[in-house]
């Protein structure tokens, strides 16, 4: 009855106010009056077809607009220069906006430059059973005074992590770095099958490059932007630089860099444990004395066990030992071919 009485009051008042005065709801209103449910458009399936707008342009404009973007006077343009083309030409067709929105409809908006191609390459992989097989080396800085920075130029046995050579310089010169190869190698007495390093300026050279060919010495070299190729040598520049006694506000002259460096070298080579290679020194494996202390380790930790054998619950202690050889990316080790066979249970009969 209210509904009836909104319906014949709202021509001349309104919905609104007919449903204020007859004190209807105007949400039951509405909610009484909707039609049922089949007899709604379905809410699914796809949207009914936009209607045509009137300032839209027609196919017919569309497709001039095409033809002008790809003549031989506009193909090689973008959208803005042709749009500026067309207006001191006193032509307008659309806007830049348009333009691209009929390209993109058409496929042709596409990057114009040629585009650098990531070029795979293969990690080096180098492997050495022994002390002077592979050597790496790299360039770090050292701050010194006013704003400069030294050059510490260090070679390393990846097998024994032994320090056969270093330079500190003001810069970054090939023919300093081929100077300390061949010095390294006369003291050593012995070449190298592998030189590598990473792509800095000195390294790449041609002076260092024609010398490893004079000195029969492998050259190889570390992918672009790849710091983990030269692990050896970044972990030492770590070592170098975390020591307690590296000067935190920089040396004061070249001299003192040089110092500070050959005395923390000596220590490196004959005093530091290191954890990489059985806890020994480096000059221990260089040189060949492995054996000798795991030996005399093994003595202690056997004459410890036989003390006190309780305190060994496992299995009697074993002296720590060196690996036995030193890679730069290793080669992922194939997945195990045999098939794998599970215990069968027994039941009782």
């Amino acid at each position: 009855m209210l509904d009836n009485a909104v319906e014949e009051l709202a021509p001349v008042v309104g919905r609104c106010r007919a449903c204020k005065i007859m004190g209807r709801s105007r949400a039951s209103h509405y909610r009484r009056n909707r039609p049922p449910e089949c007899a709604r458009e379905p809410v699914q399936g796809p949207p009914p077809p936009r209607p045509a707008l009137l300032w839209e342009l027609s196919d017919t404009e569309r497709a001039t607009i095409l033809e002008v973007l790809n003549s031989d006077e506009f193909a090689d343009l973008a959208p803005r220069q042709v749009y500026g083309r067309l207006l001191d030409q006193g032509r307008y067709l659309c806007s830049v906006s348009t333009m691209y929105r009929i390209l993109r409809a058409n496929h042709m908006v596409t990057e114009r430059r040629a585009q650098a191609r990531r070029v795979s390459r293969k990690p080096p992989r180098l492997r050495a059973t022994g002390p002077n097989q592979v050597w790496t080396w790299d360039i770090t800085f050292m701050r010194g005074p006013y704003g400069e920075n030294y050059r510490a130029y260090v070679i390393l046995d990846i097998y024994s992590r032994f320090v056969v050579g270093w330079v500190i310089a003001r810069r970054e010169d090939s023919d300093l770095a081929a100077e300390l190869i061949r010095r390294c190698c006369e003291h050593q007495g012995i070449n190298p099958d592998q030189l590598h390093a990473d792509r800095g300026a000195a390294m790449t050279s041609n002076t260092v490059a024609m010398l490893l060919v004079q000195l029969g010495i492998g050259k190889s070299h570390s992918r672009p932007r790849t710091s983990n190729d030269n692990p050896y040598s970044e972990a030492q520049f770590k070592t170098v630089k975390h020591h307690h006694t590296y000067p935190k506000d920089g040396f004061t002259s070249i001299e003192h860099a040089r110092r500070w460096l050959n005395d923390f070298i000596n220590y490196y080579n004959h005093e530091h444990y290191h954890t990489g290679i059985g806890l020994m020194t480096p000059a221990t494996i260089h040189y060949g004395q492995a054996e000798t202390v795991i030996t005399r380790r093994q003595t202690v930790l056997d004459d410890a066990y036989q003390a006190n054998p309780e305190r060994f619950t496992n299995k009697p202690p074993q002296a720590p030992r060196h690996p036995t050889q030193a890679w730069i990316n290793k080669p992922p080790q194939p997945p195990s071919t045999q098939p794998t066979t599970k215990a069968k249970s027994v039941s009782n009969p």
